[in-house]
């Protein structure tokens, strides 16, 4: 099995070295970023060399992804026909995405290694400013890998979970590019007319991210709506989401599981009444 600095290049990015000048930096940086946009960008955060075990492992794995040609609002709800038409719940748009489950995932994955490490858990904690931090219980999405072929698209939506890690792993040909506003909603107020502006094409406040192989992003998808621009030309787009939450008992609704990843399992029945925030999702 891979040690961490057979992933992550440590040398530019010391997260084992939390008592260093270099990591206290570092976090500094993250945290800023986080401050001010609820995201922040490190390149080449991971090595070449695993990111080309990477590409293997979902390539190895292409068979067991379940597709998704369905439509979603951004709370991967069902339709409510009691609300307006205008109402961003009902709101759906075509999505075409499938992903290589973290339960796929094979036993040496480097992606496994990454999410596994004590080293990387406190990184992120440190760098969002959350203690304590939990690995996320959900066994199917807590580590993922989202798969995006030609023509593919991911629209708006809101994340299940407070806090996602992406490591883009391959880039699309063209496309691909990840777009998101910044805390369009908050725990008080979900800003139903803000969302729908956005969903109607609205883009005063939207920001776009080329990301390129091998960078980390540190994001709050649970506030920041965000998609994935329609991928175009032949290279698939992989990219890596592992994720962390501050509810250690806490996973996807069994409808967003359904949707999202293709299955459900007990344990999404069992704790679909935990509530973290009270938000419609």
């Amino acid at each position: 099995m891979k040690n961490l600095n057979e992933i992550v290049d440590l040398s530019k990015y010391p997260i084992n070295k939390t008592d260093s000048s270099e990591y206290k930096d570092l976090i500094e940086y993250n945290r800023i970023l986080l401050d001010k946009d609820g995201c922040c960008v490190l390149p080449k955060f991971i090595r070449a060399e695993s990111l080309i075990s990477m590409k293997n492992e979902v390539e190895r794995n292409l068979g067991k992804i379940f597709w998704t040609n369905d439509k979603h609002n951004p709370y991967f709800s069902k339709d409510d026909e009691t609300l307006s038409k205008d109402h961003p719940k009902r709101i759906f748009s075509l999505r075409q995405s499938g992903y290589v489950n973290s339960d796929d995932l094979e036993e040496n994955s480097d992606l496994n290694i990454l999410y596994g490490s004590d080293e990387m858990l406190k990184f992120i904690s440190d760098s969002l400013g959350v203690f304590p931090l939990y690995k996320w219980a959900d066994p199917i999405a807590k580590n993922p890998y989202s798969v995006m072929h030609t023509d593919h698209y991911f629209p708006w939506h809101f994340d299940g979970n407070e806090f996602t890690l992406s490591v883009l792993i391959q880039k699309a040909e063209k496309g691909g590019l990840f777009e998101y506003v910044p805390d369009l909603r908050s725990v008080n107020n979900e800003n139903f007319q803000e969302v729908t502006n956005v969903l109607r094409g609205e883009r005063k406040k939207v920001k776009s991210l080329d990301l390129q192989p091998g960078d980390l992003q540190i994001f709050k998808g649970r506030f920041s709506m965000h998609r994935v621009t329609k991928i175009e030309g032949s290279t698939s787009r992989y990219i890596a989401l592992p994720t962390y939450v501050k509810d250690p008992y806490r996973v996807n609704k069994p409808e967003h599981s359904k949707q999202v990843y293709g299955k459900v399992l007990p344990i999404h029945y069992e704790r679909n009444n935990i509530e973290a925030d009270g938000l419609l999702d």
